[in-house]
């Protein structure tokens, strides 16, 4: 009886957070800004430079270069987004992939393996990395400015519970 009235409970009911979609590309200049074109035309968002936090010699990386760029989805545009992606991997996310938090991340190897999208040789193909972060209404307390609170052990997501959610909603097969 407890677990069918936790189950009722409209605070209980998973969502999609935030959908984040990372391309990086290890080089500031002209291959980036395509990376950032093809991740524009991709979201339909503009996207956000990210800078190396420290120098590599090795790949010819400096402190503060930009060398990636991100987008971050919510709502519906985060929802559309992750199906046009999932169809792309024949809707299969390894077990592995989720965390103890229930959040869970793929890559895609080539951009043009996403349906609807055409290879333009100007621009070239890139990979990206998607990170999707499954939660519960009330998961503001920890992110607002003011009275900021933890989220409680309770009424945190498990690995479990988001393995079902994916199953159930989005019909993707965890192997």
């Amino acid at each position: 009886m407890l677990v069918e009235a936790k189950a009722e409970n409209p605070m209980r009911r998973l969502k999609i957070g935030k959908v984040v979609v990372n391309m990086a590309v290890g080089t500031s200049g002209e291959k980036l800004a395509k990376a950032a074109t093809v991740l524009e035309s991709l979201t339909g968002q503009k996207p956000s430079l990210r800078k190396a936090k420290r120098t590599i010699k090795e790949f010819g990386i400096r402190k503060g270069e930009n060398i990636a760029c991100v987008v971050t989805l919510t709502k519906d545009k985060a929802l559309e987004f992750l199906r046009r992606t999932l169809e792309a991997v024949d809707f299969k996310i390894k077990r592995e992939s989720f965390d103890e938090y229930g959040n869970f991340s793929f890559g895609i190897k080539e951009h043009i393996s996403l349906p609807g999208v055409k290879y333009d040789p100007m621009l070239g193909i890139y990979g990206f990395d998607v990170c999707v972060t499954v939660e519960r209404p009330g998961y503001r307390v920890a992110r607002r400015r003011r009275k900021r609170s933890k989220v409680g052990k309770g009424h945190r997501v498990t690995r479990e519970e988001s393995i079902r959610f994916v199953q159930e909603v989005l019909g993707v097969k965890v192997v």
